[in-house]
């Protein structure tokens, strides 16, 4: 597997400028943000799709979560955001490596688009 976008990113091969980083995961803001704060949650590990995620990335998949409400603390949402991961192109998934968008800064709508 070639490195995606992301991995590309973290190893600094492209820029990008990583705002958080711990041992399993590092994060970025989005360059086309659809909030006032919209920062993408990354897994360090690449697994293309929620849908290929084994049964192993269970405790990963669980540390991104965590991680995507640290940064919402961090950032003063207020206990107001949103978090999205998209799987597939048909569901608006662009990078095929699992990523958690945390979205917040403003109010949103149901159901989402």
């Amino acid at each position: 597997m070639t490195d995606s976008l992301f991995s590309q990113i973290y190893k600094g091969q492209i820029p990008g400028k990583v705002i958080y980083e711990d041992e399993h995961c590092f994060a970025i803001n989005d360059i086309n943000p659809q909030a006032p704060v919209h920062i993408l949650i990354i897994p360090k590990k690449e697994v293309a799709k929620v849908s290929d995620a084994s049964f192993e990335e269970i405790p990963l998949l669980g540390h991104l979560i965590y991680i995507s409400k640290k940064l919402a603390d961090l950032n003063k949402l207020s206990n107001n955001y949103r978090l999205v991961i998209n799987n597939g192109a048909e569901a608006g998934q662009s990078v095929f490596h699992i990523h958690v968008h945390l979205l917040g800064g403003r109010s949103f709508n149901w159901p989402p688009g």
